[in-house]
């Protein structure tokens, strides 16, 4: 599975049919940023990807580090909105703390250019407030996660110092995610299956019996 997408520019669009234009912008913009990098990402590189000229894109957007603030919002909003759900299921800690992170790696799996952006991105790169809004708010993403840790331990469910245990299987979990979706070319098994063996080994060593 290629991680960047083969784009196709699309017409250009009578005026009054421009509704859906910031959406194509975004994903347009997020294909190249991966492809490119951050410098390489012009606006007129973006422009022309949507079939519009720079001007009507400053229509949309005032320049490329707003561009990629809204890809990283937009990728949070949903990775925040799925953990909520979850956290909220009349379920025991540990079950709503598994079930959380196969969502973190769905979500990687399913938006691979976001979850580079977001978690891959050299800091360098991620200037123009891009990189402290992705920390604002994978804070608040790491929060939630950390949260069910530390109920699963009260519960006596888990065993160990809950930031410790949160931090593990993150790092296992983002581990797989960014390997398979940066490495393609690697014989990989199929990537649920990767996920769910790996989840297993960790949560074996974590949970009490």
């Amino acid at each position: 599975m290629p991680v960047v997408s083969p784009s196709s520019r699309s017409n250009r669009k009578p005026k009054g049919e421009g509704h859906s234009r910031r959406g194509e912008i975004l994903a347009a913009a997020e294909r190249i940023f991966v492809e490119h990098g951050y410098e390489g990402a012009t606006i007129r590189k973006i422009a022309d990807e949507v079939g519009l000229s720079s001007t009507a894109l400053y229509m949309h957007f005032p320049d490329k580090g707003a561009i990629l603030q809204e890809i990283c919002r937009e990728a949070f909003g949903r990775l925040i909105a799925t953990g909520a759900a979850l956290s909220a299921l009349d379920a025991p800690p540990e079950v709503r703390l598994r079930r959380m992170i196969e969502a973190y790696a769905q979500f990687g799996f399913d938006h691979p250019n976001a979850y580079r952006l977001i978690y891959l991105t050299r800091p360098n790169e991620a200037r123009e407030g891009a990189q402290s809004l992705s920390q604002e708010l994978g804070a608040g993403v790491f929060s939630a996660f950390e949260q069910l840790v530390v109920e699963a331990v009260a519960a006596g469910r888990m065993k160990g110092d809950p930031r410790t245990i949160a931090q593990s299987i993150w790092a296992a979990t983002h581990g797989v995610v960014s390997l398979v979706i940066t490495k393609p070319y690697f014989p990989w098994v199929d990537r649920d299956t990767l996920v769910k063996t790996t989840l297993d080994a960790v949560f074996a060593g974590l949970l009490k019996s």
